[in-house]
């Protein structure tokens, strides 16, 4: 099997040494190049041909947040942000998910003096994962797209988003389709690090006409969308009220798409709708089914749009109404009629 070739952009030549190190240590990645600005990296991506790019936020000349944008517009490719402003006083890392990077690290989360630690191991496993992953030009909604026939004449109370690895870009997508006074709530669980979803969710809210916030204890659910919060399962409860569960174990993730999608299936029953989106593992599989199994609506991303196709496929096995891209996924969502939750 060939080597993972990466290109590291990275202003501090020192820290690229390093990363170099850390990258190589198992002898089955191989750093191709390094940049010193954005500028450098994008003119060097055509003859390269990397198989992953790690980029720096703050770089001198055009910043890495433009350069996601500008990459993941021109010549889409899986990005990994490596940023010392990583953390929930920055809103740049999660602007440069939601423009299409594909994870994002902390530098101070990476002890580059020990490559064979269980850290370094850890990374190279995820360089490589990220390496393999599809990637989609930065989206911009095609909404002319005809829904499919499951989604014609479907009426909806509150509609459930689970995403993980390349989701923030979807979310961007799907909520930009979406006009300020779309009618139907939205709950959305995403995977990310710690320190991000903050952050995440004023981007949203300032780059889309939907109202964007984070999920409350106790609110009552209401229109815009409602991010799960770090460390919490979200829930619908019965009377419409949000519940947030930072005690309970449901697998590998809290919060958690299944916790999430099965609590819309018990609240909301025919006029529940599920959303699994690109991602590593099988999160949001068994909501899904159970959102189908109570007679409302289960979607899933294609492979083909999808970065990591891990839960969309789950979600399939299970059962699913219907496969779509992100332009169709958004498509369907417009066409669904509300109906009050009872």
């Amino acid at each position: 099997m060939s080597a993972v070739r990466v290109l590291v952009c990275e202003d501090s030549g020192v820290y690229a040494t390093g990363l170099r190190r850390m990258l190589e240590y198992d002898g089955d990645i191989e750093v191709v190049a390094f940049a010193a600005t954005a500028e450098e990296a994008a003119a060097a991506l055509p003859g390269m041909e990397p198989d992953l790019l790690t980029m720096d936020l703050e770089l001198p000349g055009m910043d890495g947040l433009r350069a996601v944008e500008e990459i993941m517009s021109s010549r889409p490719m899986p990005i990994l942000v490596l940023s010392s402003y990583v953390g929930p006083g920055s809103d740049m890392t999660s602007a440069a998910l939601a423009a299409g990077a594909l994870d994002a690290l902390a530098k101070d989360d990476l002890d580059l003096r020990d490559p064979a630690g269980m850290a370094g191991a850890a990374f190279r496993h995820r360089v490589r994962t990220l390496s393999r992953a599809r990637v989609i030009r930065h989206p911009r909604a095609r909404l002319g797209i005809r829904p499919r026939a499951p989604v014609q004449g479907r009426r909806a109370s509150v509609i459930g988003i689970c995403a993980s690895t390349g989701g923030p870009q979807l979310l961007m997508y799907l909520l930009e389709a979406l006009p300020a006074d779309y009618p139907i709530p939205v709950l959305i669980v995403q995977h990310i690090a710690a320190g991000f979803t903050d952050g995440l969710v004023r981007w949203l809210d300032q780059s889309v006409a939907l109202p964007v916030r984070l999920a409350t204890q106790g609110a009552m659910v209401m229109t815009g969308a409602s991010l799960a919060p770090e460390g919490a399962h979200l829930m619908l409860a019965a009377g419409g009220r949000l519940h947030l569960d930072r005690l309970t174990n449901a697998g590998a993730h809290r919060p958690s798409g299944n916790v999430l999608l099965t609590s819309i299936a018990d609240a909301a029953g025919s006029a529940g709708v599920a959303v699994v989106l690109s991602g590593m593992g099988r999160d949001g599989a068994i909501g899904a089914a159970d959102v189908r199994r109570g007679g409302g609506l289960a979607i899933a991303q294609d492979e083909q749009s999808s970065a990591v196709f891990g839960m969309p496929k789950a979600a399939t096995e299970l059962g699913i109404d219907v496969v779509l891209p992100p332009a169709e996924i958004a498509a369907c969502l417009l066409a669904l009629r509300h109906q009050p939750l009872r």
